[in-house]
């Protein structure tokens, strides 16, 4: 059986808190120091061919991954439009795709920029995870109010190394990954909607998610409709509605 820990107060006040409040503060930090590194050119007023080419990408990849919701004649219909060779919203022509491909390595801003973006980005990180390692490590900070399976003991007790510790029991090292990974939605709302936190998104959206080039976006996305095969799922919903029903009667 798990053991029930108490927990002191003075974890919460010299761990739990300082830690939290030091991931809020650097994460603002971060955004500021990117904002300050960021050339006058890396955030241009955008191309209207080029958001246009993102969209496209957007919407052939949604259709890919619910093909299976629609009938095989309208999939079809719809493949062709995108991928046809004589004039597909997806088909790029090869002198245009090696002139896009040219100018992407060659563009030395776009360089600078990005490796003054993963130092902003990876330099906190590393030193924050060496200083909660060095001063915290080993600690039990807080406890989940709802239990979970022990599937989560990995996730939720890094550095912790006792089996008979309730999984609702969180680990000062593991508190830092879930503060590095889930205050995306206060930094939208202490720094508003146009954050450095979103710059990925912004990329994917604009760019098709291949660094801006949605060149590169409208190709790969070609072959992925191209050897996709569809299967509509219509016909199975009755056997597998008839699978749910069978289950929830055994229980």
């Amino acid at each position: 059986m798990a053991e029930e820990l108490v927990l002191d107060t003075a974890i919460r006040d010299w761990v739990l808190v300082p830690l939290s409040v030091v991931m809020v503060l650097i994460g603002v930090l971060r955004y500021f120091v990117a904002k300050l590194m960021r050339s006058p050119s890396a955030s241009p007023s955008p191309d209207p061919k080029l958001v246009k080419e993102g969209q496209v990408v957007i919407r052939a990849r949604n259709l890919r991954i619910n093909s299976q919701y629609i009938p095989a004649k309208a999939f079809k219909s719809r493949k062709v439009y995108y991928t046809n060779e004589e004039n597909g919203l997806l088909h790029v022509p090869k002198e245009e795709a090696q002139k896009a491909q040219a100018a992407m390595f060659s563009d030395p801003n776009m360089a600078m920029d990005m490796m003054k973006k993963n130092l902003s980005m990876i330099v906190p990180q590393t030193l924050t995870f060496a200083w909660v390692n060095f001063f915290f490590s080993g600690f039990v900070a807080a406890k989940i109010p709802f239990p979970l399976t022990p599937r989560f003991r990995g996730m939720l007790q890094n550095g912790i190394d006792l089996s008979t510790v309730d999984v609702s029991y969180v680990s000062s090292r593991s508190w830092y990954f879930l503060n590095l990974f889930g205050l995306r939605g206060l930094f939208s709302l202490i720094l508003g909607e146009e954050n450095a936190t979103d710059d990925a998104q912004k990329m994917m959206q604009m760019g098709g998610g291949f660094g801006g080039n949605p060149t590169m976006g409208l190709a790969a996305e070609k072959d992925n409709l191209d050897i996709i095969q569809h299967d509509w799922a219509l016909p199975k919903m009755e056997h597998h509605a008839e699978e749910v029903l069978r289950k929830l009667l055994k229980k």
